[in-house]
């Protein structure tokens, strides 16, 4: 059975790494899945098309420059259709020499999908050399977000970043105070950037009442209530 969209592929990568062990978040500084083991500062990268392209080959080369283990992941069509498809075994020689992993889903109408590993990624040893600045902002960015709130593979989504939930929970808090100060915002919401987040206002979420004090825009209320399973998720936690 043929996927219609991307994203249909990382619900069973999902699963599939979390069962090897991997805390797994989705579309983090444009890597489609992202994942850490507990004690481990090596990341695991996983770049997925529905189809193998030469596109796919580059976004994985360019992220084997964060350090971590890199999979390239595609749907294996069962109908065979597509050179792609009859050549599995040559395109798994290829991302071996370039120290990538070559992941297939295999997708049925009665059972869940297969998830099969044709070749691992490289060792740490084997990998170019990471970028540093790079790998630290990938890791900041993923301990900064409260969940997994976005769908490996979105390109018309907006993401949900670890700034986005932080005005998130600031826009919360105002709705709940009706007009508020940073200070207030800050003690209350527990975003040190409280300040900064209404000021800069980079959504159009907040307006200023008078000098120090902010209220919630119709934009910023609708926000709430377009993001309510991420608000909602907080008290989950």
């Amino acid at each position: 059975m043929a996927v219609k969209y991307e994203t249909e592929l990382y619900p069973p990568l999902k699963a599939f790494f979390e069962a090897r062990g991997y805390t797994v978040k989705s579309e983090v500084r444009h890597c489609d899945l992202l994942g850490y083991r507990e004690g481990e500062d090596r990341p695991l990268i996983v770049e997925m098309k529905k189809t193998f392209t030469l596109e796919l080959l580059l976004q994985g080369t360019d992220r084997q420059r964060l350090g971590g283990s890199v999979y390239l992941a595609v749907q294996r069509n069962r109908t065979k259709k597509g050179a792609h498809n009859q050549r599995f075994s040559e395109i798994a020689q290829i991302c071996m020499r370039l120290g990538l992993g070559l992941i297939v889903v295999t997708f049925y109408q009665t059972k869940a999908p297969f998830v099969e590993v044709l070749c691992e990624a490289s060792t740490e040893e084997a990998a170019p050399r990471k970028s540093g600045i790079r790998a630290k902002r990938l890791r900041d960015e993923f301990d900064a977000r409260s969940g997994d709130h976005n769908i490996g593979g979105s390109t018309q989504r907006k993401i949900v970043t670890a700034y986005r939930e932080q005005a998130l929970k600031v826009a919360r808090q105002l709705w709940m105070f009706g007009e508020a100060s940073p200070v207030q915002l800050k003690e209350a919401s527990g975003v040190g950037k409280a300040a900064l987040i209404v000021r800069d206002n980079h959504y159009g979420w907040f307006e200023r009442v008078v000098r120090g004090r902010y209220r919630l825009t119709e934009a910023g209320l609708a926000a709430l209530n377009e993001y309510a399973t991420v608000v909602s998720a907080w008290s989950e936690n």
